[in-house]
């Protein structure tokens, strides 16, 4: 893929996009959480997701060898794996590309490791997360390209299939202290985040079956 899409958006936006191999080089450098199923990414300028989806195709080398024989198994943790990739534009058209882009990742390699139940109820659910956790906005100024505060679902593995979703305010999530960084680093429901700060969420929702998650808003 080029670095660029035209000088143009270069000189307006300062728009690069990073190679391949210097992300690899960098996702090695954590590579122990870029396999953690639940281990969330943050790329506040994620432009057509180089980086997150190379972080999604680690999580489905974790999950599919280890799951694909059961369906349920499978699929909850898709859900929570790809639930826990994140990702900012300033540009509508990257937003959309990357997200197209992650869906097509997994669908790929969906269909191809779980032939017997592959389905397109579950498909449009994954599709339903990236639309949520991929999103157009200004990392800096904390707002959407409407104008409002950027908020992100966390989505979170409670019983059997059952997921809760809550949603924060992104400038909440990154509120710090001086002895915390972004909760993004590892996760804002890691057990030594909650000790030190635990974000209130602008709105919670009723634990659902994770076929049952996409809600018209």
């Amino acid at each position: 893929m080029s670095q660029i899409k035209s000088k143009q958006r270069v000189a307006d936006h300062g728009e690069v996009f990073t190679p391949e191999r210097e992300v690899n080089a960098m996702l090695d450098l954590v590579k122990h959480e870029t396999e953690r199923i639940d281990s969330r990414f943050l790329e506040p300028a994620c432009g057509t997701g180089n980086f997150l989806i190379e972080i999604l195709r680690r999580k489905m080398e974790v999950i599919f060898p280890k799951y694909r024989t059961s369906q349920s198994e499978c699929e909850k943790y898709l859900v929570i794996g790809i639930g826990s990739i994140y990702g900012i534009d300033l540009l509508e058209d990257n937003v959309q590309e990357c997200r197209e882009r992650l869906f097509k990742a997994f669908r790929k390699r969906y269909r191809a490791s779980c032939k017997n139940y592959a389905n397109e109820d579950f498909e449009n659910v994954i599709r339903y997360i990236l639309s949520k956790n991929i999103v157009c906005g200004d990392a800096l100024t904390m707002l959407d390209n409407e104008g409002k505060p950027i908020v992100f679902p966390e989505w979170s593995l409670v019983t059997g299939c059952n997921v809760k979703r809550r949603d924060f305010s992104f400038s909440e999530l990154i509120r710090t202290s001086s002895k915390q960084t972004s909760l993004f680093d590892a996760g804002w429901t890691s057990e030594k985040r909650k000790a030190e700060f635990v974000p209130t969420p602008v709105r919670e929702f009723d634990v659902k079956h994770y076929m049952e998650l996409i809600v018209n808003e």
